[in-house]
């Protein structure tokens, strides 16, 4: 137990002076969200730029993993549509629990902790489930939540489309999209534009957990407690238990060939909590009580489920 909580320890007491400065007065809530920005448009593009540019192509993309990852995603979303469903919920109360039981905080939550458990493998890790996340969970979400608005005529595939394009333009994709092309032609930067992007890369980690700490003083904290405890549950304990799921079945099958060590990032990845923009979403469908009930939730509640799925894994 005391090597789970060499790792949770250090991730939730970040967490936790993040939410102090903000508490206190230290820091605004609207500082909070520049360093936010700041990490997700700079720090982060950068860190994924020099984790997949400084690789070969064939050591990026792990299909497996993909597959893995991908198909504990879909899952995820069928089984929480068909839940929320018979709940009786309406089509904006559905797909925010469907978006909030799906798409986890790789980025903020997930790499400072995949950095301690498996530091090797972090930047790698990220890379994946960015991709998945953002080529298919995400935008699928997005399109329930868009079909959930009365006033939206597209077709679906065209809400996919539109989806995926706003997603492909984040900095976080661009730095992705950077890298593979700089991978591919074997580009060699200058060491002093190295040291510089992995300076930058250096200063996602600790900050990512202080905004994720500091974002929590403040959440409006009404709206569908049932509704926010269905979905806390579910992102917690559901998502990761059908990835692992995924992981066995296709074990068993000999159509994967995952390490130990990827075997327990992809079901630690889905582990996470919900993702920070989040309640962002929700504000479009009026919902950012529940979603902000569900974040809180989910970020304080993990510190024990993350520490149950570390005890087992690792």
């Amino acid at each position: 137990m005391a090597t789970i909580l060499a790792i949770t320890f250090p991730i939730y007491a970040t967490i936790g002076l993040g939410y102090l400065i903000v508490y206190k007065g230290w820091f605004s809530a609207a500082e909070m969200r520049s360093f936010g920005q700041y990490v997700m448009n700079i720090a982060l593009p950068a860190l994924l730029f020099n984790a997949v540019s400084s690789r070969d192509i064939s050591d990026i993309f792990q299909p497996d993993y993909m597959l893995v990852y991908g198909l504990g995603g879909l899952a995820t979303i069928g089984f929480s549509y068909a839940l929320f469903s018979l709940g009786n919920l309406d089509p904006k109360r559905r797909a925010l629990g469907v978006m909030g039981s799906t798409c986890p905080n790789s980025a903020f939550i997930g790499f400072p902790i995949m950095l301690l458990l498996f530091p090797d493998l972090a930047s790698s890790v990220l890379t994946l489930n960015f991709l998945v996340e953002t080529l298919l969970l995400v935008p699928i979400c997005l399109v329930l939540m868009e079909l959930a608005d009365s006033d939206n005529t597209q077709p679906a595939y065209q809400q996919f489309g539109t989806a995926l394009l706003k997603l492909l333009r984040m900095p976080l994709m661009i730095g992705l999209l950077l890298g593979l092309a700089a991978s591919l032609i074997d580009l060699s930067l200058p060491a002093p534009v190295g040291r510089f992007i992995q300076m930058l890369a250096a200063s996602a980690g600790a900050l990512s957990l202080v905004v994720i700490g500091g974002s929590l003083v403040g959440l409006p904290l009404h709206g569908n407690r049932s509704l926010a405890a269905q979905i806390t549950g579910i992102k917690l304990i559901l998502h990761p238990a059908l990835v692992g799921l995924a992981v066995i079945i296709l074990t068993f099958f000999g159509l994967i060939q995952l390490s130990p060590e990827m075997r327990s990032a992809v079901i630690i990845s889905a582990a996470m909590p919900m993702f920070g923009s989040y309640t962002v979403f929700a504000q479009k469908l009026k919902l950012q009580g529940a979603a902000s009930l569900a974040v809180l939730g989910a970020t304080t509640g993990a510190f024990v489920t993350l520490s149950l799925f570390l005890l087992w894994l690792t």
